[in-house]
């Protein structure tokens, strides 16, 4: 076995995977409203998700694993693209709260950095910030040598 089947790095089924999540956040209240869906349009053409790829991941976003991003880099691009669609509404509740957590952990940020990663994501999320003023504020809560 070589190491490139250890370790699939195919860039499209990362996005796949990523856009997946999204949707199934979008997903939470079991609709997608307008401004979800704008999002998802945005996303998918920046993740390069054709339109057929976009219809079945809607239709069944479950299906799609999730795949854990290695570079820190894309770990803060994946955080940005969650908590956006997350906080979309502007409004954080304890479900949502609960739920970056679990993003957070999930996309592999140190446990002790969790609670000032959702701080500085919520704050941002509440004034709208653009990708690199979110990683800059995350990688301030989440120092590492890069």
């Amino acid at each position: 076995m070589t190491d490139n089947n250890l370790y699939p790095t195919n860039t499209h089924d990362q996005h796949i995977a990523h856009f997946a999540s999204i949707v199934r956040i979008a997903l939470i209240d079991n609709k997608i409203d307008k401004k979800e869906r704008k999002l998802l349009e945005k996303l998918a053409r920046r993740l390069g998700i054709d339109k057929l790829e976009f219809k079945l991941i809607l239709k069944n976003p479950k299906k799609y694993p999730l795949k854990s991003p290695v570079s820190y880099e894309e770990r803060l691009e994946e955080l940005y693209d969650l908590t956006k669609m997350l906080l979309i509404d502007r409004n954080p509740t304890i479900d949502k709260i609960s739920l970056l957590d679990r993003i957070i952990i999930g996309l592999g940020f140190h446990l002790n950095n969790v609670k000032k990663i959702r701080k500085e994501a919520i704050k941002f999320f509440l004034k709208e910030p653009d990708l690199e003023d979110f990683k800059k504020a995350i990688k301030k809560a989440n120092p590492m040598k890069h």
